[in-house]
């Protein structure tokens, strides 16, 4: 029921695709004539007419291509007249400036068209049945900043970037200055669905909840299950969780945790009267079901069955998940289809490690939080696309 399967879309094998062919397929995917239509009135008045098409294509076209700059961006289009003309340029006009650039991608930031741009290719992702939807998987990631450094208590205050700390898989203290990137990524297809740009100060387990109400509300999907890592183990997260009708799935937080209550194992098992845990024997809804150990060959009871009940099938306990959420979810903590589900997180790590290995999203060149956040849009735009021109492009030599 929980088995892992192989991502629906392969970005691995998409960057292999020869590189103009690999853009003729992107730019296919993607209609952005509604888009260049609300970029209007962004030259000043007076000014030669831009094409506001080709300078969309462009900018989602940079992350693709691993540009991370403006300058850059003119600097290609200026050398390199096929990718000129597959962006939408005319070859008998000079490359678009700096500053247009510059102008066009505030536009885009002020009128949130990379967020509108965003969900409206996570829905076609999941009308062409690339996106599942009901599994999905939420972490964070640390990416700099192009701002001074500043000191914390300047820094603070100001929305923008700040400093951040987190441990490595060692041990040991990593900070950075800058913001976080917080995904809730479909783990299916390893595709982002949300997500939010904060300073890389605030604590993962806040974002959580905007993340899930965000794919719930703007979807109205049916989510399943909810993974998360121990950083989002708090009551809210899993309240907010089965509010919309999904089961968290988030490993334990052991720091600074008290005692579990008298008869349950800290994983929420609850033990016999002889101290053994008991075992886990399925769900009927939200009740958990708990069987004697001994009667089940996993312990060599000295009292045997006989002590705890009359029946040959041995005690059994019935616990509900409202009584501890946190504690006790279905399926149950620390079993095989709960781990199974747990490593779906893994998705996460993999769609960060490309936005920032094989994209832009960790090299910024804009400065403050709004901007920042559609530097970011631009780079999961380019996850979104590609999955898309890769289904198209399949379907297409399936007709034929």
């Amino acid at each position: 029921m929980y088995l892992l399967q192989k991502s629906l879309f392969s970005f691995e094998e998409w960057l292999e695709i020869e590189p103009s062919e690999r853009l003729e397929l992107f730019f296919s995917a993607l209609d952005l004539q509604p888009y260049a239509a609300k970029l209007r009135n962004s030259s000043p008045q007076g000014a030669k007419p831009i094409n506001r098409e080709a300078i969309l294509r462009a900018l989602l076209a940079a992350p693709l291509e691993g540009i991370s700059t403006f300058s850059r961006l003119h600097k290609r289009l200026r050398t390199d007249l096929q990718f000129r003309y597959q962006c939408g340029f005319r070859l008998d006009e000079p490359a678009p400036s700096i500053a247009t650039f510059s102008r066009v991608f505030m536009t885009v930031v002020d009128r949130g068209l990379a967020k509108e741009l965003f969900i409206d290719l996570v829905s076609q992702c999941k009308e062409f049945g690339i996106v599942d939807g009901s599994h999905i998987a939420i972490d964070s990631t640390a990416i700099g900043a192009y701002e001074k450094k500043q000191p914390k208590s300047r820094s603070k205050g100001s929305g923008n970037a700040n400093w951040g700390a987190k441990f490595d898989t060692f041990g040991n203290k990593l900070t950075w200055f800058g913001y976080k990137i917080h995904l809730a990524v479909d783990t299916a297809s390893e595709l982002p669905v949300s997500l939010e740009v904060t300073p890389a100060h605030v604590y993962d387990g806040e974002m959580a909840m905007p993340l899930i109400k965000d794919v719930v509300e703007n979807y109205g999907w049916k989510v399943k299950f909810v993974m998360m890592d121990a950083g989002y183990d708090q009551v809210k997260n899993y309240e907010v969780a089965r509010s919309y009708g999904a089961q968290a799935i988030i490993a334990l937080n052991r720091r600074g945790e008290k005692e579990p209550p008298a008869g349950i194992a800290s994983n929420g098992t609850p033990c016999c009267s002889m101290g053994y845990d008991m075992v886990y024997w399925g769900a009927d809804g939200d009740r958990l079901k708990f069987r004697c150990p001994h009667v089940l060959g996993k312990v060599n009871c000295p009292l045997g069955a006989a002590a705890c009940s009359d029946s040959n099938y041995g005690m059994v306990i019935k616990k509900n998940i409202n009584e501890d959420i946190r504690r006790y979810s279905n399926p149950h903590r620390n079993t095989r289809g709960w781990t199974e589900l747990y490593d779906e997180r893994t998705s996460t790590e993999r769609c960060n490690s490309r936005l920032k290995e094989n994209l832009t999203a960790n090299d910024v060149h804009v400065r403050g939080i709004q901007k920042v956040t559609t530097h970011v849009y631009l780079n999961v735009i380019v996850l979104l696309a590609s999955a898309l021109a890769t289904r198209k492009a399949a379907s297409t030599q399936t007709v034929a």
